[in-house]
């Protein structure tokens, strides 16, 4: 079952790195998905290799969903609307 995508308001709150985990349900891919794409260089955008574990600058997360100069909300809505990107999955080429 894929996590809960998150909301605006979540993505905005998000410390400066995230996990892969976190930042794959910013565009609404599970955990399997996320590491996938991480593994094969697809993930939607940046992503850093600590170790053994694959870190997102929020920045980038923000910047790859649009939200890099969004206004904050004046008042909260009764039902957080969730962000989900769509995810281009490019084709790989054989020489």
């Amino acid at each position: 079952m894929a996590a809960k995508p998150l909301t605006v308001a979540e993505v905005m709150a998000l410390p400066a790195v995230v996990d892969i985990v976190v930042a794959g349900r910013a565009f609404g891919l599970g955990r399997t998905t996320s590491y996938a794409l991480a593994r094969k260089g697809e993930f939607p955008c940046r992503v850093v290799r600590v170790g053994s574990a694959y870190r997102v600058p929020t920045a980038e997360l923000r910047r790859e969903l649009g939200l890099e100069a969004a206004p904050r909300p004046s008042a909260p809505s009764s039902q957080p609307q969730p962000i989900v990107a769509k995810v281009i999955h490019k084709r790989r080429t054989r020489n």
